[in-house]
């Protein structure tokens, strides 16, 4: 398949339909003609600030239309995207501007004040919706055409940091071959110029790319949504006749809890995605019985490699899968000396496909440790998870090797709180595991031996960390313990942990 970049795609939308509608935001819409000269004036602006290809342009601030069109700019103007949480850390947001070395920062007044505070002075800065010394005015006005950077397939698309407060953050790179690569096969699951697509999760997730990228790179509408509300979502389903939409659990639970949900006409929907976090059959079952349209579940990494899917409705009888490989996807299971396990037995997922990282930025030792080779010298990424293959070849997802605790859609690592928590003096041991929640679909518990004598409360140890961490790895409630159960090495043994908050 040739290359054509999303640049040039967007290009090729606004000149064949100029006046079809691009971007929804609110009152505001945006043609195509405009939406790709907003494009170039951001691109212009970030090569006036001295961005050239090849560097890496910061981006912290909520959903907005200054968003997209600056992720795109960045793109058109050859550098690469970091799309950083506003939920994160600020020593974590420090860690991964300084680590991603890029040359401009850009936020908006929500994140001003944390912007300025983990950017270091070397760091140009661009305002989307603030005036402030120090800061270039994105709005300011420059040429709207193109800027004339050639897009290679290897040139750097974006750059996204998995998680952490402690340590250097992965830094995930993925070129714009990797982007580009499944998206003219995405007409089959109905993008393409007739599609319009509601965006709700925020656009710093890779897992938001998976609905705005095919819609923008086959000419379809985006709908954004600034912040999830679900009632706000069933009247722009309805209103909008929305066609494709990308949620995480959580969300799909707080639509369907809903008291008005069936009132809402949401035939319009062709196309429905569930990823990010684990989600129980009883929950796949309903949202395919309540909301018309197919629900196809997504199981894999933002460092890519192996992916599967499960369409929902087509395959009611394995719920409990995560669905078969996907198009040009090798996937298999391995036991704890890297040999390939036959369907049924439990072992590490690997796998490789089309879409897969360059690497981890600057950290050549941990990408190698992701690589697993196989007999036949092919490359797969290590998952980290636990599972295994039936005989039907679906996925069965068994644990997670990587102490992980999605909450909300977002990832949170347990070892990450444990170390904050283990700073207090008066914490002796401490693990921290993901229990369920009717809000987020998990939430972390702390479970802590105190050292003898001490008074700390439960709440005081909460308050002390929580202050430290970020917005979205804030932890629900610490439970005291007399001793954490370990085995003969002197492993926490999480799973015995975890047992009895989690139904069998």
């Amino acid at each position: 398949m040739t290359f054509v970049d999303i640049g040039t795609r967007i290009a090729r939308h606004a000149a064949e339909r100029p006046q079809a509608e691009a971007l929804v935001v609110g009152d505001q819409r945006t043609c195509w003609a405009e939406f790709d000269r907003a494009i170039n004036r951001r691109a212009n602006l970030l090569i006036g600030q001295g961005v050239r290809p090849g560097d890496r342009v910061a981006i912290l601030a909520p959903t907005s239309a200054a968003y997209l069109e600056t992720f795109l700019g960045t793109l058109r103007a050859g550098a690469s995207a970091v799309p950083l949480s506003p939920m994160a850390a600020p020593d974590a947001l420090r860690a991964m501007i300084s680590d991603s070395g890029a040359v401009v920062l850009c936020a908006a007044s929500a994140t001003r004040d944390l912007a300025e505070a983990c950017a270091g002075p070397d760091v140009g800065r661009i305002a989307f919706d603030f005036a402030a010394p120090g800061w270039i005015d994105g709005a300011a006005p420059v040429a709207d055409t193109p800027p004339g950077v050639t897009i290679t397939p290897e040139m750097g698309f974006n750059l996204i940091y998995s998680s952490g407060t402690t340590g250097t953050p992965k830094g995930i790179v993925h070129n714009h071959d990797t982007r580009t690569v499944t998206l003219d096969r995405l007409v089959g699951l109905g993008f393409g110029p007739d599609c319009r697509t509601l965006v709700a999760t925020p656009l710093y997730s890779n897992t938001t790319l998976a609905a705005w990228l095919p819609t923008v790179g086959l000419g379809g509408t985006v709908v954004l949504m600034t912040k999830f509300d679900a009632h706000r979502f069933l009247e722009l389903a309805q209103g909008e006749r929305i066609t494709h939409t990308v949620l995480v659990p959580v969300q799909y639970q707080r639509i369907l809890a809903e008291p008005d949900f069936d009132r809402f006409d949401l035939t319009s929907f062709r196309f429905k995605m569930v990823t990010s976090a684990p989600i129980r059959a009883q929950a796949k079952r309903e949202i395919v019985d309540r909301w018309p349209g197919p629900l196809l579940e997504m199981y894999g990494l933002t460092e890519g490699g192996g992916l599967c899917t499960l369409d929902v409705g087509a395959n009611p009888g394995k719920l409990d899968t995560v669905g078969k490989p996907a198009w040009g996807c090798d996937m298999r299971i391995l036991d704890d000396r890297g040999v390939e396990l036959p369907p049924g037995q439990v072992g590490e997922i690997v796998g490789r496909g089309p879409v897969m990282m360059s690497g981890y930025h600057n950290q050549p030792d941990r990408t190698a440790e992701m690589i697993w080779r196989s007999p036949e010298g092919e490359v797969f990424f290590r998952s980290g998870d636990l599972g295994w293959f039936d005989a039907d070849g679906f996925l069965h997802l068994s644990d997670r090797k990587k102490d992980m605790i999605i909450s909300g859609g977002f990832n949170i690592f347990a070892t990450d709180l444990e170390v904050v928590l283990a700073a207090h003096p008066d914490v002796r041991d401490v693990a921290v595991i993901g229990i369920p929640s009717a809000e987020w679909g998990e939430t972390p518990l702390v479970l802590v031996v105190t050292r003898p004598g001490t008074t700390v409360t439960a709440d005081d140890l909460r308050g002390w960390a929580n202050a430290q961490l970020g917005k979205a790895q804030r932890i629900s409630a610490v439970e005291f313990r007399d001793s954490l159960p370990r085995n003969a090495l002197g492993k926490i043994l999480k799973r015995e942990l975890r047992a009895p908050y989690w139904p069998a």
